[in-house]
């Protein structure tokens, strides 16, 4: 993206707050979980790679007529730190200890997890077309 306005950001921000908080108690993750979140928000909401910006140009007219471009960037951004998450408790309970876990075999993760949770995202968002039970869900958990 070129140019972010500060009320597109904080829409992005709160939808992705609120989607996220469906799942997991947002208000009570640790510090250092608080701080991979802004770190997610902040880098997916950049878009530097113009992933997210494509994805949306690409889409029918008839999906991004279901949702504002803020509220389907904030449900991605949502999407991509649910799965983080997942991967990162998986990881976290297959491992001995920190010491048992090779960075190198989940070096690139990150990367992997944004387009897969895009790609998944764009999905659902053009399922919703046809699927009303699917678009009254995701609005519901938008907010």
């Amino acid at each position: 993206m070129t140019t972010i306005s500060p009320e597109y950001q904080a829409r992005v921000e709160q939808v992705a707050f609120n989607v996220c908080a469906v799942v997991l108690p947002m208000d009570q993750l640790p510090e250092g979980l608080v701080e991979a979140y802004q770190n997610l928000l902040a880098e997916l909401l950049e878009d530097n790679s113009a992933a997210f910006a494509n994805a949306w140009q690409q889409l029918p007219t008839s999906a991004q007529a279901l949702l504002p471009q803020a509220d389907f960037h904030g449900f991605y951004i949502a999407q991509a730190w649910l799965q983080l998450s997942r991967v990162a408790q998986d990881i976290a309970d297959m491992a001995d200890s920190e010491d048992a876990i090779n960075e190198q075999e989940y070096d690139g993760i990150f990367s992997r997890l944004a387009v897969a949770s895009l790609k998944e995202s764009v999905r659902k968002l053009k399922k919703a077309r046809t699927d009303r039970s699917m678009l009254n869900s995701m609005k519901q958990v938008i907010g």
